[in-house]
């Protein structure tokens, strides 16, 4: 009964990431979904990006979190438009919830809208929200055991950003078998390595990213 509860679900969720992104297509609005666990720098990292290519994209941003506005307000002071979503112990966005928020937004003003769902290493990998591309995030500081054990995040991830990288004299952390045991679960991931403190390897990603909404036009 379980399986069958769940399978409902997850089927009800696609019908509506699909209707999600019709609508991104059709208003040219290209979607990030970015996740982590909490704490991995998910924000910082959104600061990064919106200030490097902010003037050439314009962006929005959708800000999920269990409760509070902290981040939100964070980013709303960069000067882009951003709507959050309090999920009230939800650990996820689901489609529905997007669907929701994105009425708070105008998408024909939007060309690149980042998704920053909530911290979590399982649940965000497995909702599908009409995004054209899920992201994700990992803290060295959280080791190099992550990518074998939590694989549907690594697996469903277009690109695998390895933060925190200025501390690497200070952790037990091995960036490399983090990027092979990645590589072995997704052969087509694109690894970057970061620093949202420094700025190290920011304009990398950012270059990436801006090719491949380019490509998508």
């Amino acid at each position: 009964m379980k399986i069958n509860v769940v399978s409902k679900i997850l089927e009800a969720n696609e019908k509506i990431a699909r209707e999600n992104k019709e609508l991104f297509d059709k208003t040219g609005t290209y979607v990030l979904n970015l996740m982590s666990a909490p704490g991995a720098g998910k924000t910082s990292l959104l600061e990064k990006t919106i200030t490097e290519l902010n003037g050439a994209l314009r962006i929005g941003v959708v800000e999920g979190d269990i409760q509070g506005t902290y981040d939100a307000e964070k980013i709303n002071s960069l000067g882009v438009p951003v709507v959050q979503i309090n999920t009230g112990g939800a650990c996820h966005l689901d489609a529905n919830m997007i669907n929701e928020a994105i009425n708070d937004l105008n998408l024909n003003e939007i060309d690149l809208l980042i998704i920053e769902n909530v911290g979590n290493l399982v649940c965000p990998a497995e909702f599908n929200v009409g995004e054209h591309m899920k992201v994700m995030l990992l803290s060295i500081t959280e080791g190099h055991d992550k990518p074998l054990k939590y694989p549907l995040m690594f697996q469903e991830s277009s690109a695998l950003l390895i933060n925190k990288i200025d501390l690497k004299p200070y952790v037990d952390a091995d960036t490399e078998r983090i990027k092979q045991d990645s590589m072995s679960l997704n052969p087509s991931l694109k690894v970057f390595e970061i620093s949202c403190k420094t700025g190290e390897g920011i304009k990398d990603w950012t270059g990436w990213l801006y090719g491949r909404i380019q490509e998508n036009r």
